[in-house]
């Protein structure tokens, strides 16, 4: 068997780390001889840096995504036996993390085209399923919880439709936690011109840095970013065992989730080139558009005037995705599958009550979803190459 003239990895951190190796080597070589590993100046300047990245007043580094989930329904005052309201097509973090907080997630269906929360899914289901009460308290009425929050998912680099999402949630009195996990430096445009970080719209956003996302650590690692200084202050001492001072515990619902010292150094380095590694994906995005839009039977991921997609992933549907993906690994081609089980469908989901055909939309992309290998570094003939080859699987098939 001859090998193909070209491989084409899925994600190279390797190349993005030979950029800023020297950088990172002054990090870690900062944090061996000061010792300083937990908190300290590295962190407390990623956090101020960050924040003002996102137009935020408040950073929060956690240890990852998951627990900056967590961490952010908890600050809001997510409870025991609360409702929260979400996406099931999402990374599981997303419900693993409402879960955690002993509240219910109920999962509606996506946009067809953006495969974020569909305004008229969150609309629809608020209106025939909840009512508020004396109390101005949105309650589900089959079982009189409350309904506290709505977690909007920023997919794949694309922001959610927030500006009618914001309407409704100010309507029913629920707080917005955005999961901004994929969408470092992505924006959203308001209808009267304003634009807004991802992150920054809701009241708490929540951010993970794994090290194959657009702003990745190297390890795990995550930020809470909020514009109410006690919705920081919250997350800061449930991040750290409840204690507001060393010692002084003001929560026993306190976790051990600090982001140390060593990513946080990692991070601040990589975020001064954030924005020209996002131009770089949205350069490889286009020239992807550019040429598979013609193929008919491929859906290209969907660029709105209303948002800055800063393609963490480039994911296409298409039928027979299974055996196109084999014949891309054939050819050398790396490509993932984001994300093949919607989380209602899981088997850790199943005491939820949800059925195959519950939520058709977002079944129908589970199923013919297929993401292109897609990142900074990735050569014109490395692009070009998936481009080819993908024409080609299709065309005879």
């Amino acid at each position: 068997m001859t090998s193909n003239p070209i491989q084409v990895p899925f994600v190279d951190l390797s190349a993005q780390h030979v950029e800023v190796r020297a950088e990172i080597d002054a990090v870690m070589a900062h944090v061996v001889d000061t010792s300083s590993f937990i908190g300290g100046p590295l962190l407390a300047r990623f956090e101020t840096n960050f924040a003002q990245y996102c137009g935020v007043t408040q950073a929060i580094g956690v240890s990852d995504g998951t627990h900056a989930l967590q961490l952010a329904l908890r600050a809001i005052g997510v409870t025991s036996s609360d409702i929260v309201l979400t996406v099931s097509h999402t990374f599981i973090a997303t419900a693993e993390a409402i879960i955690q907080c002993g509240a219910d997630p109920i999962f509606l269906e996506i946009d067809p085209d953006s495969y974020t929360l569909s305004p008229i899914a969150l609309a629809t289901w608020l209106e025939s399923e909840c009512k508020i009460d004396a109390n101005n308290v949105c309650r589900y009425q089959r079982t009189n919880q409350r309904v506290v929050a709505v977690i909007p998912v920023h997919l794949y680099g694309l922001p959610a439709d927030m500006e009618p999402i914001l309407a409704i949630a100010k309507r029913y009195s629920l707080k917005v936690v955005e999961d901004a996990c994929q969408a470092h430096g992505a924006w959203y445009k308001f209808s009267d011109g304003t634009q807004a970080r991802a992150g920054s719209m809701g009241d708490v956003g929540c951010f993970s840095f794994y090290p194959g996302k657009n702003l990745g650590a190297m390890g795990e690692a995550g930020a809470v970013v909020t514009n109410d200084p006690n919705t920081a202050h919250q997350v800061r001492i449930l991040r750290d065992h409840g204690q507001n001072r060393k010692y002084i515990h003001q929560t026993r619902y306190g976790i051990n989730a600090r982001l140390d010292a060593l990513q946080a150094g990692i991070l601040d380095v990589k975020l001064a080139r954030l924005d020209v590694w996002n131009n770089r994906r949205r350069e490889i995005a286009a020239y992807y558009d550019e040429c598979l839009s013609a193929i008919t039977d491929i859906q290209t991921p969907m660029s709105p005037n209303f948002a800055y997609h800063v393609y963490h992933l480039y994911v296409i549907l298409l039928d027979k995705r299974d055996l196109v993906q084999q014949k891309l690994q054939d050819l050398g081609i790396s490509t993932g599958l984001h994300y093949p089980i919607p989380v209602h469908l899981q088997e850790a989901f199943r005491d939820q009550g949800y059925q195959p055909g519950d939520l058709p939309i977002t079944e129908r992309v589970a199923n013919t979803l297929l993401s292109l290998p897609m990142f900074p570094h990735m050569s014109d003939n490395q692009v070009e190459y998936v481009v080819t080859k993908l024409r080609q699987v299709r065309q005879s098939m």
